[in-house]
C-alpha cells in the first residue's frame, strides 16, 4: 500500500457539482476518474443518473461507467474488485485516480473495508424475493428478528431490500451479516495517502440544482430512457428499478400519474436523499473534510502540489 499513489476521494450529496468539479480536476492534475456512484454503473440508466455525456468523457478517461446491465445486482463487493482494476491502471499509466460519487458505503469501503460475503446464488435470490412480494416485508423482518437479531434491530420493518439481503445471506451461507461483518475484506487505499473531500453546497441551492436537473433530464430523454428500461420487465426490487426517478416515472407510464406529478415526486424524493447523505457522512465519515463547491477546486489542486 505504501508503493500506491494518492488517490483523491470526491465526495457529496446528488446534484452537488462532484462530477464536474472531478473533471476539471482530472484536466488540471492527469487524473483518472473513476465512479464511486451505485446508481452511475447501470448501462441503462445514462440520462436518469446524471452519468458524464460523450463530450466530457472524451476530456479525461473515466471508469466504473455504464458497466453493469440492469438485470444484474451490483454489490459493494464487485465495486471493489472493480476499483481495484482502476486503481491498477492508473498506476500503470501514472495517473492520479479520482474516485468521485454519492455513494457512501463505497468510499467507506474504499478506506476501511468490507465483510467478505460470498455471491448469493440466484435460485436462493429468486425464492426469497418471491417470499417477500407474497408475505411482505413485515413476516419476514419477523423471521429476520429470530434468524439474525441484530441485523434486524438495525432494518426498518418495511425495508423490503435489506430484508432481502439480509435474509439470503442466511440461506446461502448459513451465517447471517452480522457473523460475516466480524471478518472483512482489506481497505485498498490507506485514508492517510487520500486526499478527501465532502462537497456542502448552501442547502437552497442545491435544491433548486436537484429540480433543474430533473428537468433538464426529461428534457434529454429521460422518460423514454426508463420507457425502454420498464419494457424489460426486470426484478422491481433490483437496484436499478429503484434509481431517484425511475419508479416514478414508471408509473406516468402505466397511465397512473400525470408527467408533472411524477417529475414533482422524484424531485422530492431525490431532495430527501440529498438530506440523507449530508446525515450519513456527518455520522460515518467524520474526518473528511468539507467545502463549498465553487472553493474545492483551489483546495484540491493546493492539496496535490503539496
Amino acid at each position: 500500500m505504501s508503493g500506491r499513489p494518492r488517490a483523491v476521494l470526491i465526495a457529496g450529496p446528488t446534484a452537488s457539482g462532484k462530477s464536474a468539479l472531478a473533471l476539471a480536476l482530472a484536466e488540471a492534475c492527469g487524473g483518472v476518474i473513476v465512479n464511486t456512484d451505485s446508481m452511475q454503473v447501470y448501462r441503462d440508466l445514462k440520462l436518469i443518473t446524471a452519468r458524464p455525456n460523450p463530450q466530457e468523457e472524451a476530456r479525461a478517461p473515466h471508469r466504473l461507467y455504464g458497466h453493469v446491465d440492469a438485470a444484474e445486482n451490483y454489490s459493494v463487493g464487485r465495486f471493489l474488485t472493480d476499483a481495484a482494476a482502476a486503481l491498477a491502471e492508473a498506476d500503470r499509466l501514472q495517473r492520479t485516480p479520482i474516485f468521485v460519487g454519492g455513494t457512501g458505503l463505497y468510499f467507506k469501503a474504499l478506506t476501511q473495508g468490507l465483510a467478505a460475503v460470498p455471491e448469493i446464488a440466484p435460485d436462493i435470490r429468486a425464492r426469497v424475493r418471491e417470499r417477500i412480494a407474497t408475505e411482505g416485508p413485515q413476516a419476514l423482518h419477523a423471521e429476520l428478528a429470530l434468524r439474525d437479531p441484530a441485523t434486524a434491530e438495525r432494518l426498518r420493518p418495511a425495508d423490503r431490500a435489506r430484508i432481502a439481503r439480509a435474509l439470503e445471506v442466511i440461506e446461502s451461507t448459513g451465517r447471517s451479516l452480522t457473523a460475516w461483518h466480524s471478518d472483512g475484506l482489506p481497505p485498498l487505499l490507506e485514508p492517510d495517502r487520500t486526499i478527501r473531500m465532502f462537497l456542502s453546497p448552501e442547502r437552497a441551492e442545491l435544491n433548486r440544482r436537484i429540480d433543474a436537473r430533473f428537468d433538464a433530464m426529461l428534457a434529454a430523454g429521460a422518460l423514454e430512457e426508463v420507457r425502454a428500461l420498464a419494457a424489460r420487465d426486470l426484478d422491481p426490487l433490483l437496484p436499478a428499478m429503484k434509481a431517484h426517478g425511475v419508479p416514478w416515472l414508471r408509473r406516468h407510464l402505466a397511465g397512473e400519474i400525470t408527467l408533472a406529478a411524477a417529475a414533482e415526486k422524484a424531485k422530492q424524493d431525490t431532495r430527501h436523499y440529498a438530506k440523507r447523505q449530508f446525515t450519513w457522512f456527518r455520522h460515518q465519515l467524520r474526518d473528511w473534510p468539507q467545502a463549498a463547491p465553487e472553493a474545492a477546486l483551489n483546495g484540491l489542486v493546493s492539496a496535490l502540489s503539496r
